[in-house]
């Protein structure tokens, strides 16, 4: 069996999130694990409507097969849960498709999107090659439609970005509308170190800092020790000798 260039997980742990559904879309969009005997759309289809609730999608894909990213998309618009998607490499070219279909967007501080114009690759005469010219300017009206109802930017933006090759991080995503927001690190907002005074990375630092300058520190100078005291007899009996 060809295989599929995405993983459905459940969590089945007991926990709060039990009974979420993750899908993890890793790797090319490939057209011959799309169109394969096995791996169809019918297939991810079926497993997508498989359940129900909201869906958790982790995104890393360069792209891939324009076509089969488009009907993932519409798949994913049909589900009537909540889709959020967290890109957490890249999501460029058709994969950026798919994760025009998220309810919410959210990438990682270190992610990438790329938006640019779709290729194919055509033989023939004159009258051939305007044929896919004509197609491959109504494949990009296509996918500026997906890139607009997310951003609400106009077309002749969505198309000069594209003309251009586009590549944006987290924060140029965001600013474009292409993003919602940057993936938090819920580390950073433990409960617990309010309930000690509120600390924070840079004082946890320094009080590690002056740790070690204590241990590196010489030992403190120590008084002398001052002999034990001499009963009174014995002076008595020193100076009586002294005496005589």
């Amino acid at each position: 069996m060809k295989p599929k260039f995405w993983n459905w997980v459940t969590d089945d742990s007991g926990g709060d999130q039990a009974g979420s559904r993750t899908l993890y879309l890793d790797g090319v969009i490939s057209e011959d694990t799309w169109w394969g005997d096995e791996v169809t759309p019918q297939v991810f289809r079926s497993e997508l409507f498989s359940g129900e609730g909201d869906v958790t999608i982790w995104l890393n894909s360069p792209g891939g097969d324009c076509i089969a990213a488009s009907q993932i998309y519409a798949m994913l618009m049909d589900y009537r849960g909540n889709i959020r998607v967290k890109i957490d490499g890249i999501a460029a070219s058709a994969a950026s498709v798919i994760a025009m279909a998220g309810t919410e967007v959210l990438m990682a501080p270190t992610a990438l999107m790329m938006v640019h114009n779709p290729l194919t690759v055509a033989i023939g005469d004159s009258e051939e090659m305007q044929k896919a010219i004509d197609m491959l300017a109504e494949v990009k009206e296509s996918i500026i439609n997906a890139y607009q109802i997310k951003t609400s930017q106009s077309r002749a933006k969505i198309s000069h970005l594209m003309d251009a090759e586009t590549w944006m991080n987290a924060n140029k995503a965001i600013e474009l509308g292409f993003a919602d927001g940057v993936l938090a690190d819920d580390k950073r907002a433990n409960p617990a170190s309010a309930a000690t005074g509120g600390e924070t990375y840079a004082f946890s630092r320094r009080a590690v800092t002056n740790s070690l300058l204590d241990k590196i520190k010489p030992p403190p100078k120590t008084a002398p020790q001052l002999p034990d005291g001499i009963p009174a007899e014995s002076l008595e009996k020193r100076l009586f000798l002294i005496s005589h």
